[in-house]
C-alpha cells in the first residue's frame, strides 16, 4: 500500500453466518487478518445465527460500498441472493470455495438438496469468468475448481482458529459420559456424505467383538435432515445396537467438553473439502482414525490412522488397538501434535494476505455487463439442460430445423 493513501477495501460476502460452524469460524478469521493489516473490511451476509449479529452486515448495504478499487471475497454458495448481487458489482473478486457435496448423496433422502447440488455444481462455472482468482480451501477443492474451468487458483489453507476450544467447558450434559466406559466420537452435522451409517456399524462391531463398555457420541445438528435421522434409528433399532448417543448441536463449551470425555474420534465420511473437526480432535488431544476419501488424507498429513476399507471388523480393530496399546496411542498422538504444528507454520495469514495483493496488482478488468434478466436466464438454461439429460424424448419431438 502506498504511503498517505487510503488502503482500498477488502469486505467478504456470504449466504449466512452461522455460530460455530467451520466456515463462519473462517469467515472471522479473514477480517481479523485483513483489519489487522489495515483493510477495510466487513462481512455482508444474506442471513446470520443471532449470536453473531453484531459481526455482520445486511447484503443490501454491499453496493453502497462497494468500487472497482476494492476487493471482494465471496464465499460461494447455491443460488444465494447475496452471491448473485455480488456478480453484479464493480469489485475485484476472490472466489472462495467450500465445497459443494455430490447430489447423489442426498437421493431419497432431502429431495430440495438433491436439485440444489446439483445447481450449485452447475451454476459455480458461471463465475469462473467473473472472478480474479478462486481459491479453494484444500488441494482437493483447488482441483475441482479447475475442472469447472477456473483458469487462475490457488489454495487458502484452513488454519483453524482453536480459540473457540480454548474454554472452561460446560460438562452438565458430557460430564454423565465421563466414567470407565470407552467414549468413542464424532463431530459434524449429521447429514448422508458422512456416512453416519458406517460410524454405526463401525462401533457395533467394536462394541461386540472388543468391548461391550462403550458408546458412541454423535455430535451435531441435524437440522433439515430429519429423514436422514429416522433412517438412522431404524437402523439402529433393527440390528439393536445400544449406547449410541445423537447429541445434536452444542456449544463452544459443551464441545470441549465433549472432546475431553472422548477416547477416539471415528469418520467415515465419504465426501469432505477439509474436515476440521479432524484437526479439532488433534487439538484436544483425541486419536482419529478416519475414512481416507476426498480432502481427508491431506487434512491428515500423516498423522491419525487411516483406513481405505469399509471393513467393520478391521476398523473395529484399529480402534481396540488405540484404546489398548498405549504405545500405539502415545506415537498416534505425536504425529497429530507434530501434523498440527506443520498446519500452524502454513501461516494463514501471509498466505491470505499474498492473495490480495495479487488481485490488487493484477489487471482490473471491465466491470461485469450483467443483463437485469441475467440469472433469470441462467435458470431457465439449466432447466432446460436437466430437461435434455433426464427427458430426452422431449427434444425428439422438437421439429426438426429446416436446411
Amino acid at each position: 500500500m502506498s504511503e498517505g493513501l487510503a488502503p482500498p477495501a477488502v469486505h467478504q460476502v456470504l449466504a449466512t453466518l452461522s455460530y460455530g460452524d467451520a466456515i463462519g469460524n473462517e469467515a472471522l478469521g479473514i477480517r481479523r487478518v485483513l483489519r489487522e493489516a489495515g483493510y477495510v473490511s466487513d462481512i455482508f451476509v444474506q442471513t446470520f445465527d443471532p449470536r453473531v449479529e453484531d459481526l455482520v452486515r445486511d447484503y443490501r448495504e454491499l453496493p453502497a460500498c462497494s468500487s472497482a478499487d476494492n476487493v471482494l471475497i465471496h464465499h460461494f454458495s447455491i443460488q444465494s441472493r447475496a452471491s448473485r448481487l455480488a456478480f453484479a458489482l464493480p469489485d475485484l473478486m476472490i472466489l472462495v470455495y467450500h465445497n459443494i457435496t455430490p447430489p447423489e448423496y442426498f437421493i431419497d433422502v432431502h429431495d430440495e438438496l438433491v436439485e440444489l447440488c446439483y445447481i450449485g455444481r452447475r451454476e459455480l462455472t458461471a463465475w469462473a469468468p467473473r472472478v480474479q482468482l478462486a481459491l479453494g480451501d484444500s488441494e482437493f477443492n483447488r482441483r475441482e475448481l479447475e475442472a469447472a474451468g477456473f483458469t487462475l487458483t490457488g489454495v487458502l489453507p484452513v488454519v483453524p482458529d482453536f480459540s473457540h476450544l480454548d474454554v472452561a467447558p460446560d460438562r452438565i450434559l458430557a460430564g454423565g459420559f465421563d466414567d470407565d466406559q470407552v467414549n468413542i466420537l464424532f463431530v459434524g452435522r449429521i447429514i448422508p456424505n458422512k456416512k453416519i451409517e458406517d460410524v454405526i456399524r463401525f462401533f457395533d462391531a467394536y462394541r461386540r467383538r472388543h468391548n461391550r463398555r462403550s458408546r458412541l457420541l454423535l455430535v451435531g445438528s441435524y437440522g433439515g435432515f430429519d429423514q436422514y435421522l429416522v433412517m438412522l434409528h431404524d437402523f439402529i433399532a433393527r440390528h439393536r445396537i445400544p449406547n449410541v448417543h445423537f447429541v445434536g448441536h452444542v456449544s463452544n463449551e459443551e464441545l470441549r467438553a465433549y472432546y475431553d470425555v472422548a477416547d477416539v474420534f471415528l469418520c467415515a465420511s465419504e465426501h469432505e473439502g477439509f474436515c476440521v473437526p479432524i484437526v479439532e480432535a488433534f487439538h484436544a488431544g483425541v486419536p482419529v482414525v478416519a475414512f481416507a476419501a476426498a480432502a481427508v488424507p491431506a487434512t491428515m498429513d500423516g498423522a491419525g490412522i487411516l483406513y481405505d476399507r469399509k471393513d467393520p471388523a478391521a476398523v473395529a480393530a484399529l480402534i481396540d488397538a488405540l484404546v489398548e496399546n498405549e504405545a500405539l496411542r502415545t506415537r498416534v498422538l505425536a504425529g497429530q501434535d507434530a501434523a498440527l504444528e506443520r498446519l500452524a507454520r502454513r501461516e494463514f495469514g501471509a498466505c491470505l494476505l499474498g492473495h490480495v495483493r495479487q488481485v490488487l496488482a493484477g489487471p482490473h478488468a471491465d466491470p461485469p455487463r450483467v443483463t437485469a434478466d441475467f440469472w433469470q436466464q441462467f435458470d431457465e438454461a439449466d432447466r432446460l439442460e436437466r430437461l435434455r439429460v433426464t427427458r430426452p424424448s422431449i427434444y425428439k419431438a422438437l421439429p426438426k430445423k429446416k436446411a
